[in-house]
């Protein structure tokens, strides 16, 4: 397999030369809503993997950072999940959320709505029950900011 670096600010993958080479394909992106950065909000990073396309299995480690009014670097290298904040102080990442999992069913749902008319049936549905519960429960909340996708509070 050839070493091959993938961010989305350039229009073509970066294959490492063959003398320098180690034995990693690695994908990053600089932080999406960078311009919220001084409102204090979370702000992340996505990433389109076509040129590092393979199985899972293959795949060594995956995370990402949030960073707003704290810096988190959340984790896998496929033993669980577990996120760190970063001590300004130290200037080390603190182990803080040890293996993390995906609620089953959250409270808040975050979608923009300005992008209603694109919406697939599948996900219009989804935000139609997330509205308007049938079972007579409350519904959820609505958290929307622009640098953030998916919240599972």
């Amino acid at each position: 397999m050839q070493c091959v670096l993938v961010s989305e600010e350039d229009e073509e993958e970066t294959f490492v030369d063959p003398a320098l080479r180690g034995k990693y394909c690695v994908c990053f992106d600089p932080p999406d809503g960078s311009s919220n950065i001084d409102c204090g909000v979370s702000i992340g990073m996505s990433q389109d993997f076509e040129v590092v396309l393979q199985p899972g299995t293959n795949m060594l480690a995956a995370g990402y950072c949030m960073c707003g009014s704290s810096c988190t670097l959340v984790l896998s290298t496929g033993s669980g999940v577990n996120g760190f904040t970063l001590d300004p102080s130290l200037g080390e990442f603190i182990l803080t959320h040890l293996d993390i999992k995906i609620l089953k069913m959250g409270k808040i749902y975050s979608v923009n709505e300005g992008n209603a008319k694109n919406w697939d049936a599948a996900v219009a549905k989804f935000v139609e029950k997330c509205k308007y519960l049938k079972d007579g429960s409350p519904p959820k909340s609505l958290r929307y900011i622009g640098s953030c996708s998916l919240c599972n509070g």
